[in-house]
């Protein structure tokens, strides 16, 4: 983990946020996983729907455990994390697919004293570099319930309110077809083939027996909802960017607010000697205005607008001479 001092600038949860959830299979574990690698730091965020897990790296934590599992190898902490991240992305994305050799990634839980949160899970991943076998840890601990809501759940619940939006849109249209189809039997119109006849839509009996016949198959190991398919990674994707658009629609109108409570640090000091400078400039331009005012106009009188006015009231009377 990390302070908001040690991680200026965009968090990696963010870039996070912007990848889908691939279904993935380690150990004969499925899982969904999302992962997103910097230039010497990663995030990776996984689920397999009864809790979820996290692990964020920085070069300091990732030189330290680089040192540690790969004692006999010598290189500078780029090139141990370029090497990670090929042969780390193909396993967390579900591909086959490996650069510099194979590597196997193996998974376990380490319950300990976590039992109720679901317990560490580490994921061990052996590869060859320069001839030499390279090692990785995966230490994910229980995500904080903040992340995993912006991160799953309510990208979820966006995608769920869309889809149902879609059902009845797609009900409304297949009514309108019967309507459709009834009119034209109504004036004499009949298939060629028998086959193609089809029932009347009727949206509650149908919504009743589609349930009935679905949610037999996401009991058990929940299999069916691990799946993350391409149209539902997709409209994820939609749900997403249609979020940081909204975002950016409205960071001009919070541009002169205060820093958030995130950000207590950030050029505090600047901001004091800001203020500090206006309070001390704010005594002299008071006192100069005046003095200035009395040098610039001396002889004017206190009330110069009445004398100009009555010249403009004869002005009237002339217009009314050509009539």
């Amino acid at each position: 983990m990390w302070t908001p001092s040690e991680r200026p600038g965009k968090p990696p949860s963010e870039f996070l946020l912007q990848q889908p959830w691939l279904p993935v299979n380690i150990d004969g574990c499925p899982l969904l996983i999302k992962s997103w690698f910097g230039d010497i730091e990663y995030h990776i965020l996984l689920t397999d729907m009864s809790c979820v897990w996290e692990e964020r790296m920085f070069p300091d934590t990732i030189e330290g455990r680089v040192k540690e599992l790969n004692k006999r190898l010598r290189a500078p902490t780029e090139a141990f994390f370029s090497h990670l991240r090929q042969v780390a992305q193909p396993c967390l994305t579900g591909s086959d697919v490996t650069q510099d050799g194979e590597a196997q990634i193996s998974l376990k839980r380490d319950l300990g004293t976590e039992r109720s949160l679901g317990g560490h899970i580490l994921m061990d991943l052996k590869s060859e570099l320069a001839g030499l076998p390279f090692y990785w840890s995966f230490h994910c601990i229980p995500a904080h319930v903040t992340l995993a809501c912006v991160q799953l759940m309510r990208p979820l619940m966006a995608m769920t309110h869309l889809l149902q939006r879609q059902a009845e849109q797609l009900g409304g249209l297949l009514t309108r077809k019967d309507q459709e189809i009834q009119d034209y039997r109504e004036n004499g119109a009949t298939l060629s083939r028998e086959r193609l006849q089809t029932k009347a839509f009727e949206e509650q009996s149908f919504r009743k027996d589609f349930i009935a016949e679905t949610l037999p198959l996401l009991t058990g190991e929940h299999q069916e909802v691990l799946i993350f398919d391409s149209a539902l990674r997709q409209l994820y994707a939609s749900v997403i960017a249609h979020g940081n658009g909204t975002k950016r629609k409205r960071r001009p109108s919070n541009e002169d607010e205060p820093p958030s409570a995130e950000e207590p640090d950030l050029n505090a000091t600047n901001g004091v000697a800001v203020e500090q400078d206006r309070e001390a400039e704010t005594p002299e331009a008071t006192t100069e205005q005046p003095s200035s005012s009395v040098s610039r106009f001396p002889s004017l009188p206190a009330t110069p607008e009445p004398a100009q006015r009555p010249p403009s009231r004869p002005k009237k009377k002339k217009v009314g001479l050509f009539r």
